[in-house]
């Protein structure tokens, strides 16, 4: 249950020729089969007017060239629904409808999943699912904890699944470009790397009364893998990001995509030392994570990497331009959106690039991956690196210790690294 630079890496290494390999046992899809996908989690907007992003995988799933959805799972009757309803109008046939991901997971013609679920579910379903034979498109973060990331991976290798990370911007035109030319040496040697979240004027979430579970929503499913909790009226369908039960914090939920470009962009890997601060400022409510929050990652390599989030307020003039900036000996590299900007040091404009992108484009290239035609962009080890940096600075904050992932670990820390689960629901490899 540790990680460290060397052990994690070398294991990396290892892994690496086994990632596409596929084994006897695995049906061998042609480069113009259809893949058929189950959808499982196909969550709403909390109005319930808007898809949410299971929802989005599902109906974006349905217009891609050699796929179709199959099933639809959710534990929310009325999300469901909702969900295959929107399907059906983007494909020939219209989904089958199940509850429970375990019957979807035992049903022979499903090719591979979609795990669009709340955090706590990420992981175990997604192993679960590599288990039962399917390939996975496995939300962000990809575990709640580390120890579930760890699995996670060794469950992709010991079945030889393939597997893609929703860090979605691996598969940007302009995202590629972008990092290429930082690659490429065109703003010198890149020192660091600064991201930021400032986009939203989220509300608060108030104080949770027990409640009666609503008719819609099988309570005891929703919760799964995590320690049974009483229904309360402020958790489902979003607010549960705010909770350490179930979510990430804001760094998880988010912070994720942005420090995934990071590290790309600096070629790094698990750092040095991880260091955190943050409050919970805003309201007077039952938010147990940071909705301001700083973070900083220090590399072998001399560079380092720091997130800032706030999200109680929009942004306002005086904020950073920029989502991910990377500042090297002879210039920057400033991304936004589907767009970014180079400039010299003094400040002229020496470059730029622009592309449309969105989740299909990832979608896709999982689709042409598990045909056999292309690479995975965000394959799953580099999906977990990329949220171990995410945990590692909500540890440090939660801890108020500067963190080193080769040191042996406090108990504060262990304690962080893995979770207690539900009887019966423990994630095995």
């Amino acid at each position: 249950m540790s990680l460290t630079r060397r052990g994690f890496l070398a294991t990396s290494a290892a892994a690496a020729s086994m990632a596409f390999d596929r084994p006897a046992s695995a049906r061998v899809m042609g480069a113009n089969e259809r893949v058929r996908v189950a959808a499982i989690g196909t969550s709403r907007s909390n109005s319930g007017k808007n898809p949410g992003q299971g929802a989005t995988l599902a109906i974006n799933t349905a217009q891609l060239q050699g796929a179709e959805v199959a099933v639809v799972c959710d534990v929310d009757d009325v999300h469901m629904k909702a969900c295959a309803a929107d399907v059906a109008a983007k494909q020939a046939r219209p989904p089958a409808m199940e509850k429970d991901l375990r019957k979807v997971l035992e049903n022979k013609d499903v090719d591979a999943v979609t795990i669009g679920t709340p955090d706590h579910w990420h992981a175990p379903a997604a192993i679960l699912a590599i288990a039962a034979g399917k390939h996975v498109y496995c939300e962000k973060p990809c575990c709640h904890n580390p120890r579930e990331g760890e699995l996670l991976v060794e469950a992709a290798r010991k079945h030889k699944r393939v597997v893609q990370h929703g860090t979605q911007r691996r598969s940007w035109p302009s995202q590629i470009e972008a990092i290429q030319r930082i690659k490429d040496g065109e703003i010198g040697r890149v020192m660091s790397a600064k991201c930021y979240y400032l986009g939203s004027d989220r509300p608060s979430i108030g104080k949770g009364k027990a409640a009666p579970v609503p008719e819609k929503l099988d309570w005891a499913l929703w919760q799964g893998p995590a320690p049974e909790r009483e229904y309360k009226d402020n958790v489902v369908h979003y607010n549960w990001h705010w909770f350490w039960h179930w979510g990430t914090a804001e760094l998880g939920n988010n912070g994720v995509h942005t420090i995934d470009v990071a590290r790309w962009g600096l070629g790094v890997d698990v750092p040095l030392r991880v260091t955190s601060s943050g409050l919970h400022q805003r309201f007077d409510d039952d938010q147990e994570t940071p909705d301001t929050h700083l973070a900083a990652f220090t590399f072998a390599n001399n560079t380092q990497i720091t997130w800032e989030g706030r999200s109680w307020g929009a942004k306002r003039p005086g904020d950073p331009a920029c989502q991910v900036g990377f500042f090297g000996d002879r210039g920057s590299l400033l991304i936004n959106g589907t767009g970014y900007v180079m400039y010299d040091l003094q400040d002229k404009e020496i470059g730029k690039g622009a592309a449309a992108g969105d989740t299909r484009v990832h979608l896709q290239n999982w689709l042409d991956s598990i045909r056999g035609t292309a690479k995975l962009n965000a394959e799953i080890e580099e999906g977990f690196k990329s949220t171990m940096l995410c945990h590692l600075g909500n540890i440090a904050f939660r801890t108020g210790r500067t963190i080193d992932p080769a040191a042996p670990k406090p108990k504060d820390v262990e304690t962080l690294w893995s979770r207690e689960y539900r009887n019966g629901w423990e994630p095995k490899v």
